[in-house]
């Protein structure tokens, strides 16, 4: 067995800069006289901030604005490397060199920012681009409040109630990217915060970065996310819709398509109808594919308003893979991948292409469908998701329950539908108002109103029947 000397571990700041003109501070691990040394996170702008001969947890000068948490940062990455040192020392393996690469190979990120780049990063390999685009625009934001603080890096023992309060207010000065002259919405800054939550979260359980008591949202509630009105369209505003006499062929006139093929089939999402292939039209009729967002299978039956819409698309020489609507390219590379387990294989790059492809046909629909309301004098704003809002509304008025608009709408559980139905269902409600304010008759002369209303004759009967 190898005889192993004392091992110490020590500070010591690294002379040269690196390429960004810092100087790293580094983890000297000294063992049978011999050293080896590890990068630490923490680096220096100046070499004046290090003190060589500091004390323990002092190494870092309080010139340097961030010395309180790098001290701190140090002092957790030199307990890291003595806790390795003891579990390798254990089983008599407690070398330098196996010290150190022990330490790379379970380097713990002190860098939170750092940690969050790299889940996003996995999302992607993971197929999962919705979700990654909604991380990469956090990381971006991070990103941009460190700035305004003239910082590069937050690290994870810099997390606490008051940094996420500040980072809550900075999100309320950022600008709505879909409307310049708007804030961004209330919902997007608690769509933030929740992933920021869900990142330290996972540091937490899986990856046991920190202690679940150092959990900064312990200390720091935030508004979640708020049911906003849902624009939809009624019976005779789809009718209007239906009605308009656009050119054949044309552009808006194959939007108007896509829209009514959405609202005559339970809403289908802007995603899913763009995406949508032969091989999903059954022999017997129906629509079946499976929902990008919630991964569950719909069937659903096509009528003749639905199939009059595909009967413009389909051609005697269209393939089962072909796409059954002219918006994608069934010969691009990302074509070959039908089946949702075929698109999670995707490399990276192409998931992304699909994906942005299939964000520009949606937009490119929207812009049309405002045209076609401006055509139909519909004083309304008109996405493809609308369809969906307005079938859901129509559905409610023609007293449809709840159980199956959730499996018309491809929920996973009921409550979903109701949270979703709320901002429906007001027909109840107007009943009430109504006979609470209705307009009480005097039985006299209501009864005087209908006599007028009767022949003679037929009062002559009456009285007669009443005197029997």
């Amino acid at each position: 067995m190898l005889t192993i000397m004392a091992t110490s571990f020590n500070l010591e700041l690294n002379n040269k800069p690196t390429h960004k003109s810092t100087y790293k501070i580094l983890l000297r691990i000294t063992q049978n006289r011999k050293h080896k040394r590890i990068s630490t996170s923490i680096e220096l702008k100046s070499q004046k901030d290090y003190n060589p001969n500091a004390k323990y947890g002092y190494w870092i000068r309080a010139s340097e604005p961030n010395h309180k948490v790098w001290n701190e940062t140090l002092i957790q990455e030199i307990e890291k490397a003595k806790q390795t040192y003891r579990e390798l020392k254990e089983k008599g393996l407690a070398s330098s060199e196996l010290i150190k690469a022990t330490i790379k190979e379970t380097e713990v990120y002190t860098s939170f920012l750092g940690y969050a780049k790299q889940r996003t990063k996995d999302i992607l390999n993971e197929g999962g681009y919705r979700n990654f685009k909604k991380y990469n625009g956090f990381c971006n934001k991070l990103e941009a409040f460190l700035k305004t603080n003239k910082k590069k890096d937050l690290l994870f023992v810099e997390l606490t109630p008051s940094m996420l309060s500040k980072f809550e207010a900075f999100l309320h000065t950022l600008r709505n990217e879909r409307n310049q002259d708007a804030m961004l919405h209330p919902n997007t800054i608690a769509v933030n915060l929740r992933i920021f939550k869900t990142i330290i979260n996972r540091a937490i359980e899986i990856d046991k970065l920190i202690k679940p008591e150092q959990n900064p949202f312990l200390g720091y509630k935030y508004t979640r996310e708020v049911s906003t009105p849902k624009e939809k369209l009624n019976e005779s505003e789809i009718k209007l819709i239906e009605d308009l006499n656009l050119e054949e062929g044309s552009l808006i006139w194959h939007c108007r398509n896509y829209f009514l093929f959405s609202f005559y089939l339970a809403g289908i999402r802007a995603g899913d109808l763009i995406q949508l292939r032969w091989c999903n039209i059954t022999e017997d009729g129906r629509l079946e594919y499976r929902m990008a967002k919630t991964k569950k299978d719909r069937s659903i039956f096509l009528h003749d308003k639905a199939r009059n819409i595909l009967n413009h698309y389909y051609k005697e020489e269209s393939k089962p893979t072909d796409y059954i609507f002219p918006l994608l390219d069934s010969n691009a590379p990302y074509s070959k991948a039908i089946t949702s387990e075929q698109k999670a294989t995707l490399p990276p790059d192409m998931i992304i292409k699909l994906d942005d492809t299939v964000s520009g046909k949606n937009a490119l629909i929207n812009k049309y469908l405002n045209k076609i309301a401006k055509q139909a004098e519909i004083e309304k704003h008109i996405s493809m998701h609308i369809a969906r809002h307005s079938f859901a509304k129509i559905a409610k008025d023609n007293n449809v329950d709840n159980n199956h608009l959730k499996n018309l709408l491809g929920h996973s559980n009921i409550k979903i539908t109701e949270t979703y139905m709320g901002n429906f269902e007001t027909q109840e409600t107007d009943n009430v108002m109504a006979s609470i304010f209705k307009k009480k008759e005097d039985p006299q002369k209501e009864l005087e109103e209908l006599l007028k209303a009767l022949p003679s004759e037929k009062i002559k009967t009456l009285i007669e029947q009443l005197k029997h």
